[in-house]
């Protein structure tokens, strides 16, 4: 009697563990079902292409650039966008290249200007940006050495 007791025990355990992983299956197929399909919509529109940052005022901090991009289905053709113009950047390479200069070199006494290069470290926004700038400034005062010794005043 105790032998079919645990017999039927074990046999409504079984079923309940099939009934338990059935409507867990079902579970998971439905909440499948349910899920609307997304389409995958193909775009005509083309990739924005921006200009550069132009300064609010001034020639460098915040500013407004402008995209567009082409394509007959496009809701948005043109639109504004925000940037910053860093105000420690050499302009005169482009206000969004940013360059890592080697120290200035000696002066060049037929021109007196002194160069420097300096390699493309950083481009804003993917710009258009040299890989490698040189800049020249006057070396400034030449100074003559001093004489060395003392000097009397004369009456």
């Amino acid at each position: 009697m105790q032998q079919q007791q645990q017999q039927r025990r074990m046999f409504t355990a079984a079923l309940l563990a099939l009934v338990f992983i059935l409507a867990a299956v079902s579970t998971t197929e439905a909440g499948k079902k349910e899920k609307p399909e997304k389409k995958a919509k193909k775009s005509d529109c083309g990739e924005w292409q921006w200009s550069v940052c132009v300064p609010t005022s001034g020639d460098c901090g915040l500013g407004t650039r402008e995209g567009t991009r082409t394509g007959a289905e496009c809701k948005q053709t043109t639109k504004t966008q925000k940037c910053k113009i860093p105000c420690n950047w050499k302009k005169q390479f482009g206000a969004e290249c940013k360059y890592q200069f080697q120290a200035w070199g000696e002066c060049d006494l037929n021109t007196a200007l002194k160069t420097r290069t300096g390699n493309l470290k950083r481009a804003l926004h993917n710009a258009d940006c040299q890989k490698t700038v040189t800049i020249s400034k006057p070396c400034g005062k030449l100074t003559k050495p001093k004489p060395q010794g003392k000097f009397h005043l004369l009456k």
